[in-house]
């Protein structure tokens, strides 16, 4: 099945199995880094879902996490000292 293609975007669809399975399309995963064995993760958002590859997820979260925590790290020292933190 073929893609249809907006720019920065794209649109693909898939059937719904009888135990709720999907097959992601293979561009989908392409695009979002997915391969066999990968997790995923689902972001529900006012009567729509996102997937995300849920290693990009984590470490994007992570990341949030750590500038709302502190702004003044600077050095590999405050790093420690702030993993040893929590």
């Amino acid at each position: 099945m073929a893609a249809a293609t907006i720019p920065n975007t794209f649109i693909d669809n898939a059937k719904v199995m009888a135990k709720g399975q999907v097959t992601i399309p293979k561009d989908v995963r392409q695009v979002l880094g997915i391969s066999n064995g990968s997790r995923v993760t689902f972001l529900v958002e006012n009567g729509s879902v996102r997937l995300i590859n849920s290693a990009v997820y984590a470490m994007e979260m992570m990341q949030h996490e750590m500038k709302s925590e502190s702004t003044d790290l600077q050095t590999e020292d405050d790093v420690n000292k702030l993993v040893k933190a929590t």
